[in-house]
């Protein structure tokens, strides 16, 4: 960070231990160029859901705040420990009476940065409209500071790039999508706001968008449901975006993607 502007890591979704793994060693590299660091964690424990051993290691790698989607709620020990856990954001638009909060303002060197996180409702579950709830927490956190950061949660391409066109003309600094776990080509700055439909994921590359291949197969060739497990090749990658932002304004002035690939470092005995 200089006197003007800081500098933010955003990781798209991370996927089971060998994403843990993944972004863990690349923190442990780089994070000494990042002023704040975010993770989308929806799919960190055994890829489904967030225990509360692994939000405390993700605290002990750096990671300032993490944001999820719908799948937060797969691991039943979240009800346990949302309510503490204060670097933890779960979509905003869950209905009000959900454990949880959907946005926090995190002072770090001075600095407030406020992280916001939705869902989208497109071949989704249904939930509140983001539309409406989002502009409203922006408009309250602008009030406090203008740099404000939001992870989208949602299948539909159309629809983030829609919602973020829309979120950009409140002030918004940073959109990140997240969901679909494919990196998106199309980073730019729009309004003034950093902007990828897809940050990607963290995870095994030898599998299926993490998943292991065979039974990700036999899904799509019976027709018959049966437990994904996380994909356990050879190589893991790291998906997420960077972006530099205006402390002053919170305007974005610069984004790159980051795409990075690594051989496994495997731990025997320790949950996926």
């Amino acid at each position: 960070m200089n006197n003007n502007t800081i500098k933010i890591i955003f990781f798209g979704d991370i996927v089971g231990k060998p994403g843990r793994t993944a972004v863990r060693d690349f923190l442990a590299l780089n994070k000494e160029k990042y002023d704040f660091v975010v993770a989308n964690i929806e799919n960190a424990s055994h890829g489904f859901g967030l225990t509360e051993k692994n939000y405390n290691e993700f605290l002990g790698y750096g990671i300032d705040v993490m944001t999820c989607g719908n799948h937060i709620w797969d691991k039943k020990d979240i009800y346990s420990y949302i309510e503490k856990a204060d670097r933890l954001v779960r979509p905003i638009n869950y209905p009000k009476e959900v454990a949880g909060v959907g946005s926090r303002i995190i002072e770090k060197n001075g600095i407030k940065i406020g992280v916001i996180n939705s869902i989208g409702r497109v071949f989704m579950n249904i939930v509140d409209s983001p539309w409406e709830i989002v502009k409203d927490e922006i408009a309250k956190i602008k009030e406090i500071t203008p740099i404000i950061l939001m992870d989208f949660h949602a299948e539909a391409t159309a629809e983030k790039i829609c919602f973020a066109k829309y979120c950009s003309e409140f002030g918004l600094s940073a959109f990140f999508g997240t969901h679909t776990h494919v990196q998106t080509a199309d980073e730019t700055i729009i309004n003034n706001m950093a902007y990828i439909t897809d940050a990607g994921f963290c995870g095994g590359s030898d599998g299926v968008i993490g998943m292991e291949y065979q039974t990700s197969l036999s899904r799509f060739l019976t027709g018959i449901p049966e437990r994904y497990e996380v994909a356990q090749g050879n190589v893991t990658q790291v998906n997420a975006l960077e972006v530099d932002i205006d402390v002053n304004n919170g305007h974005a002035l610069a984004v790159k993607r980051v795409f990075c690939s690594n051989s496994k470092i495997k731990e025997s005995g320790d949950e996926n």
